[in-house]
């Protein structure tokens, strides 16, 4: 009994070291396995970067070769297109009370200077009280006229008093300055001259016609420099047919879009850069919208800051500077009548730059041609299919360029890609990880540092 209960010890201490003896071994298989595939270091930057044609052609790939120039740094402000005051917008008013009876342009048309607009019929009792003496004073003088004429004889003979005829003369003068103050009276109103004359021959005035505004000397000089004529456009259109107006009330509002202004905003700290770009005569850059089919004239994208404000406001504590824009039309017609249409547009965002500090002797490329791996920057550099990753020492960078220092990895004739740095630098490290024999499954840190998939 004692023999067989010994037995039975024996086999359960043999199984228990047996189990043991297999633990301790996976274990150790395990640790030896695992460090063996996460030290795996492919060579990283070490291959050239092998693009066919057909993928340079999918990616958009582009090269250009690097030339040392000039580059200013720039600060950018953000700005909107506004109306020039006093030669955009201006208001047409009424010149005197009464009732508009027929209007002759609508809002989109274009007219010309001096051109119709609307025609009112007269309500003024002032206006017609002008007329009726003017047409009295008319007719008075001519009375005193005839009188002199056919009392000179008498009075030269001595059978009329010479002072009949001298009392008749000061009449005559006094009447012909009532007359001339009537006729500057209905001048001012926005009578004729030609209607004036009517006046004073008894054909008094029912109806006024309302006239656009001439060219005056602030737009002579732009409408001199145009090849198209000068218009006005009908902007707004504030009256209708029947509606009772006084003097001085608005009946259209139009508009000459040809001047117009950029209008930059900046905080109180933004001043400096401001004036110093003012007193050295720099000029701004302005991402002005462009028509992918070219249907517009080429035009500039820099332009003089024409001046400061002086003022800061209260509200958004930002103060304003502007810019003069010229503007550019293309005229077309609808249904017989002349339409225009401008580049520009008051009240359109755009992005002014202002040029801050210069770089000379540098290199300008795009900044998607450049590819960040924690503090070091780099490049692409073509050699037929192959693309070289070269480090560069980038001085300055904003969301359109990078501009990398002269000498620092790259020369004067390089050619580079102007693009998809990224992606380059995504396919080097995939091609590098292939010809390092590593494992599908492995990921490959910036620092070249690997892990398995998780």
């Amino acid at each position: 009994m004692a023999l067989k209960a010994f037995y039975v010890s024996l086999a359960v201490l043999l199984g228990i070291s047996g189990w043991w003896g297999w633990r301790t071994w996976q274990t150790s298989t395990q640790s030896t396995e695992a460090p063996a595939a996460a030290t795996v270091k492919p060579p990283l930057g070490s291959v050239p970067v092998r693009i066919s044609p057909q993928a340079k052609a999918n990616m958009g790939l582009v090269s250009a070769p690097t030339k040392p120039g000039t580059y200013w740094r720039t600060a950018e402000f953000p700005a909107v297109i506004v109306e020039k005051p006093g030669i955009t917008s201006r208001g047409v008013v009424a010149p005197i009370a009464g009732v508009v009876s027929k209007i002759h342009a609508f809002p989109g048309d274009t007219v010309a200077a001096n051109a119709p607009l609307a025609t009112l019929r007269l309500l003024s009792d002032s206006v017609y009280s002008s007329q009726l003496e003017l047409f009295k004073a008319t007719k008075d003088s001519a009375i005193t006229k005839s009188q002199i004429e056919r009392l000179s004889a008498a009075a030269a003979s001595g059978a009329l008093p010479k002072s009949r005829l001298i009392e008749l003369e000061n009449e005559l003068e006094r009447q012909a300055a009532t007359i001339q103050a009537y006729r500057q009276d209905l001048a001012a109103r926005g009578v004729a001259e030609e209607q004036i004359d009517a006046v004073g021959k008894g054909e008094f005035l029912t109806e006024m016609t309302v006239y656009a505004p001439a060219a005056d000397s602030a737009t002579q000089s732009i409408v001199d420099q145009r090849e198209v004529p000068f218009t006005f456009e009908v902007e707004s259109l504030e009256v209708e047919l029947g509606q009772q107006v006084a003097a001085g009330d608005v009946l259209f509002k139009l508009a000459d879009h040809s001047q117009l202004l950029i209008e930059g905003r900046g905080f109180k700290d933004d001043l400096p850069l401001i004036q110093a770009a003012v007193s050295n005569g720099w000029n701004a850059e302005v991402d002005l919208p462009t028509s992918p089919e070219g249907d517009w004239p080429e035009l500039s994208h820099e332009f003089q800051i024409d001046r400061v404000s002086n003022s800061i406001d209260p509200q958004t504590r930002t103060f304003g500077f502007f810019v003069a824009l010229g503007n550019q039309q293309q005229a077309y017609a609808r249904d017989g009548k002349n339409r225009v249409m401008w580049r520009f547009r008051p009240g359109s965002q755009l992005r002014l730059r202002v040029p801050v500090e210069k770089f000379e002797n540098v290199f300008v490329v795009p900044q998607a041609a450049v590819v960040w791996e924690g503090p070091e920057a780099f490049v692409f550099q073509q050699d037929g299919q192959f693309f070289h990753r070269r480090p560069v020492q980038v001085l300055h960078q904003d969301r359109l360029n990078a501009v990398v220092a002269a000498g620092a990895g790259i020369r004067s004739g390089d050619y580079l890609a102007q693009g998809s740095a990224a992606s380059l630098n995504r396919i080097m490290k995939s091609q590098a990880q292939e010809a390092s024999g590593a494992p599908p499954g492995m990921h490959v840190h910036p620092d070249g540092t690997t892990h398995a998939a998780h």
